[in-house]
């Protein structure tokens, strides 16, 4: 049979008849390469044939823990016998160290592989021995070829492996290199089959690119059946591990871990390390509560008014929505009579959090007066409630919640929507109502 040819987009996958300069799906320069398409093998597999679903015997598998908390919620309470897990990020944000503390804590009891297509097996140990991980059922492998690790992997059938990354794995029969479209979906296809054929659960790591996608075609996430996404800045000890899909538990579950030396560790309290630093008696600062999952965080919302130097004043946000801050900017204006038209406006949100849930929007509202006013909000006060364009202040959820955790950590008051005060008639601290914004700012700032 004669070979056919075929174009493929290396960024986005699609396919084309001929060669372009520019893909058409997705607007890429030279990025269509020319393929090999290899007939595939005519057989029908044995046994694949339709099944009542009430007749599938099964059992109750019970989920294997990782001893490491954070990623264990993460995954859903742990990980899932014969799953597929891609575990995203960018370069040197910590995805292979954290795969490897892992593998090390799972080697005490079970057998587990680590295929490493980027660091030899002599690197490995340094590595594993800077970690302190040793002595158990760790498996490693430095290896390339999807046709050894899967060999490999069905010989020892571990309940656990790792392949970093999938950019570097390649089928030797395919034309196309390591880490293009065609070779990291073939490996991908390989790996979900070896998953639900022999049972292990695998990881494998992706890279992301600078626009913020992970490296190779989009289909990847399609495919496997839980995308961890490994956030933070490089140069910041802090990192947050977040599932973006999950078949088999919530996508609202985040993990939250510090760098050292030693490797990762797991933060026991967020809240109390995203409100480290936080100064007394300055203006522009207001605490909020948000729902990251079932996890209550506590959050400072900072923000500076300044006179600008330009027509044109300055909006910058970091770790808010720009969108949604310039609503509050113009609520202000609007409804509380605050002239901003000439004032620079600067958003933060501390320790690298992003905030998407409309529950922080009165603590963003409060620290843009307190800074416009130069009145800084009371000490130990939380600020919860959603923010509307008639500058009413919407009931929150989970808000019974949210103030335990304020109360855990020390705060004594909490200015929250007048709709949730009935449900929190019990909770030791002092609870104020607001109905709208101007109520809200009377009552936080000093």
């Amino acid at each position: 049979m004669k070979e056919k040819k075929r174009y493929v987009c290396q960024q986005c996958g699609s396919v084309a008849v001929k060669w372009m300069g520019r893909c058409p799906e997705c607007g890429s320069w030279n990025s269509i390469v020319e393929e090999t398409v290899h007939a595939p093998k005519k057989s029908i597999a044995e046994g694949a044939k339709p099944e009542l679903i009430d007749e599938v015997e099964y059992s109750e598998e019970e989920r294997i823990h990782t001893s490491i908390a954070e990623l264990d919620r993460v995954l859903g309470g742990g990980i899932v016998p014969g799953s597929l897990v891609l575990v995203g990020g960018d370069p040197g944000i910590g995805k292979s160290t954290l795969m490897l503390q892992a593998c090390g804590c799972l080697s005490s009891d079970k057998k587990v592989l680590y295929v490493s297509g980027e660091e030899s097996a002599k690197q490995l140990k340094l590595r594993s021995s800077r970690l302190g991980i040793g002595g158990g059922q760790l498996y490693i492998l430095a290896e390339n070829d999807i046709n050894v690790i899967e060999a490999a992997a069905r010989e020892l059938s571990p309940p656990v492996a790792v392949i970093d990354s999938i950019q570097t794995v390649y089928a030797p029969e395919m034309d196309s290199g390591p880490g293009s479209v065609s070779q990291i979906r073939e490996a991908t296809v390989r790996l979900m089959k070896l998953a639900k054929e022999a049972g292990p659960a695998v990881f494998i790591v992706g890279h992301v690119t600078k626009e913020g996608n992970l490296a190779g075609p989009k289909l990847l996430e399609h495919m496997v059946d839980c995308v961890l996404y490994f956030e933070g800045e490089r140069y910041h000890s802090y990192r947050i591990l977040r599932a973006v899909k999950n078949r088999f538990g919530s996508t609202n579950e985040i993990g939250i871990f510090e760098m050292r030396d030693k490797g990762l560790a797991e933060v026991d309290s967020p809240s109390k390390y995203l409100l480290s630093g936080k100064l007394r008696g300055v203006s522009g600062s207001a605490v909020a509560c948000i729902m990251e999952g079932t996890r209550p965080l506590l959050v400072e919302v900072q923000a500076l008014v300044s006179d600008s130097g330009f027509n044109i004043p300055r909006r910058q946000t970091s770790g808010l929505d720009y969108n949604r801050a310039m609503l509050l900017v113009a609520v202000l204006e609007k409804r509380l009579g605050y002239a901003m038209g000439h004032e620079d406006v600067y958003i933060n949100v501390a320790g690298g959090i992003k905030i998407e849930e409309p529950a922080a929007d009165l603590a963003a509202a409060v620290a843009i007066a307190s800074s416009f006013k130069n009145r800084p909000v009371r000490e130990n006060m939380v600020i919860i409630g959603e923010v509307g364009l008639a500058g009413e202040v919407r009931s929150a959820g989970f808000m019974e919640k949210r103030v335990q955790e304020a109360a855990k950590l020390g705060f004594t008051e909490a200015v929250v929507p007048y709709e949730n005060i009935a449900e929190l008639k019990c909770m030791n601290i002092k609870k104020t109502g607001v109905k709208t914004v101007r109520e809200a700012v009377e009552a936080s700032l000093i």
